[in-house]
């Protein structure tokens, strides 16, 4: 697969890329990708963090492998012991994105709170997802036996049926209503951790930054077309047509969807020549 010249890489974001999607410990790729804009941080303070929470959780849940029980648990060592909850009052500030600056600062957005609550859970042994929810990110403990779902940014609150279902219809459009929610493989949760980032610095008229952000997203996870659709994008805003030209390209490697392909296939025809 041709890839456009990109940024100079750290290995551990090219590693990424390679491992399987089950081999990813969540917490500490987040960390990983974090490192990647503040290479002077020292992780083996939060590295510590993180087996401490481990450790706080194993003492406050036991034994038990009842759902239930578990989601309790998680709630009581990340929300009330070590404070991790969700920043409501500066929501958009892009260190609520960056797991560094949320394990100093103790406040983030659903899906990097989320990380941390799955990835402590995981550590146990017990089964734990995070939910694509529109609009939102939740998290599921256990599996077929009495799973119970939680919102980390709402300090591992449970969510029962009645408030899936209001946020599923709060963020659904009325032509296409969203009825079930799936759990997200763990390279799509970082990839919603980095989109997270990339649209806040484009906002804040950083393209450049919003654009090295989406070159991470496509080493990391190659065949996930969006972000070399946006790549593409800001590489033209950029005034760099070859190298737009080649993220186009890939695009039609990867993805069979046919109106993208459409999409795509115009854009090409509206370029300059080589």
């Amino acid at each position: 697969m041709p890839s456009p010249n990109p940024s100079p890489l750290d290995d551990d974001l090219i590693r990424l890329g390679l491992v399987e999607d089950q081999e990813i410990v969540l917490d500490e790729a987040a960390l990983a990708l974090a490192l990647l804009d503040r290479p002077e941080v020292d992780l083996d303070p939060y590295h510590r963090t993180l087996e401490e929470i481990a450790d706080s959780l194993a003492l406050a849940a036991g034994e038990t492998m009842v759902a239930a029980d578990q989601a309790e648990a998680l709630s009581a060592v990340l929300a009330q012991e070590f404070g991790f909850l969700g920043d409501e009052e500066t929501y958009d500030d892009p260190d609520n994105a960056d797991l560094i600056r949320v394990m100093d600062r103790r406040r983030g957005l659903p899906v990097s709170l989320s990380i941390l609550y799955v990835a402590a859970a995981r550590r146990l042994g017990w089964h734990a997802q995070v939910l694509d929810v529109p609009g939102h990110v939740l998290v599921l403990i256990g599996m077929d036996e009495a799973p119970v779902i939680i919102d980390p940014f709402a300090g591992g609150a449970r969510v029962g049926a009645e408030r899936l279902a209001a946020l599923l219809q709060a963020h659904s459009p009325a032509e296409e209503p969203v009825t079930q929610v799936s759990a997200m493989p763990n390279r799509a949760v970082l990839i919603r951790l980095l989109q997270n980032q990339a649209s806040r610095a484009e906002q804040a008229g950083r393209g450049r930054r919003a654009l090295t952000l989406y070159e991470r997203m496509t080493a990391m996870a190659p065949e996930y077309a969006h972000a070399w659709w946006q790549r593409a994008r800001l590489e033209l805003v950029d005034g760099d047509v070859t190298t737009a030209r080649s993220s186009l390209g890939t695009i039609l490697e990867i993805t069979r969807e046919p109106k993208l392909r459409s999409r795509v296939s115009q854009m090409l025809e509206m370029l300059p020549p080589p």
